[in-house]
């Protein structure tokens, strides 16, 4: 079994994904910043549809490419699903009032963050998502004393 130390964990299957976006909900505290990284198709959706299970949602859970942000309430924290693919401009999210969704009730997760550079708060924790084999390679870094926490907190199995 992978140490956390390896900040690394192979998912052989959709199903894999959703499982290790479910343990990120469980290892959250709340006000978790959290950069998805990955090509088209990599399955950055499919692991924050994981993260919102792991709170409870039972929904389905769609990509927010076209309204950039979808608001999830869910008990006593709130999950925004961004998508900046389509982002013209970091300048926009300003008109969005990007600086209120990040609060200590909130778990932001941010798929191509990029193209938000200078204007989104640094990424508590770092995902990057690679083709390996038939399946993915989520490889993840700290960036704060928070996403540490968070970090250490990720169950390998």
């Amino acid at each position: 079994m992978p140490q956390k130390s390896d900040c690394s964990v192979f998912v052989a299957d959709e199903a894999a994904m959703v499982m290790f976006g479910q343990q990120i909900a469980h290892a959250t505290s709340g006000g978790e910043v959290i950069f998805l990284n990955g090509d088209l198709g990599m399955g950055k959706t499919t692991l924050s549809r994981g993260v919102l299970k792991g709170f409870g949602h039972q929904g389905s859970v769609k990509s927010p490419t076209y309204t950039l942000v979808e608001p999830y309430e869910l008990g006593e924290v709130t999950v925004f699903h961004f998508d900046l693919y389509r982002l013209g401009d970091p300048e926009e999210l300003e008109y969005l009032g990007i600086r209120d969704y990040f609060t200590d009730q909130s778990i932001c997760l941010i798929e191509w963050p990029e193209r938000g550079e200078g204007v989104l708060p640094p990424a508590d924790l770092l995902l990057n998502i690679t083709v390996e084999q038939r399946g993915r390679r989520i490889n993840w870094q700290a960036q704060t004393e928070k996403g540490r926490q968070l970090a250490d907190k990720l169950i390998i199995s």
